[in-house]
């Protein structure tokens, strides 16, 4: 007669695994049902979905880049205090050559 021991190791962590994935084919299985196959979100979708909106992102940052640029240039022509820098600073610069020419032929 042989009195050999079985071994009667049950793996607890096994058990909760087999849970989870069994609820999750459960959950998985409601969604399709109620959804439908053709509206469940995939990885593939879910890029698709990033992709378009980075797109809209770049967009709309071109757009706003366009408009800063087309207001940077219209107050820049359209400003008095621009015109006037400008013909002032030649202007002042010519006075002090006529200034300085005028004092070394003194």
């Amino acid at each position: 007669m042989s009195t050999g021991r079985r071994d009667a190791t049950v793996d607890l962590i096994a058990i909760p695994r087999a849970v989870v994935s069994l609820a999750a084919e459960v959950v998985h299985s409601m969604e399709r049902a109620v959804v439908g196959d053709d509206r469940i979100r995939t990885a593939r979708g879910n890029a698709w979905e990033a992709i378009c909106a980075d797109r809209a992102r770049a967009h709309q940052r071109d757009e706003i880049r366009r408009l800063v640029a087309a207001l940077a240039t219209d107050s820049v022509a359209t400003s008095p205090a621009h015109g006037t820098a400008a013909e002032g600073t030649a202007e002042s610069t010519a006075g002090r050559r006529e200034t300085s020419a005028s004092t070394a032929a003194s």
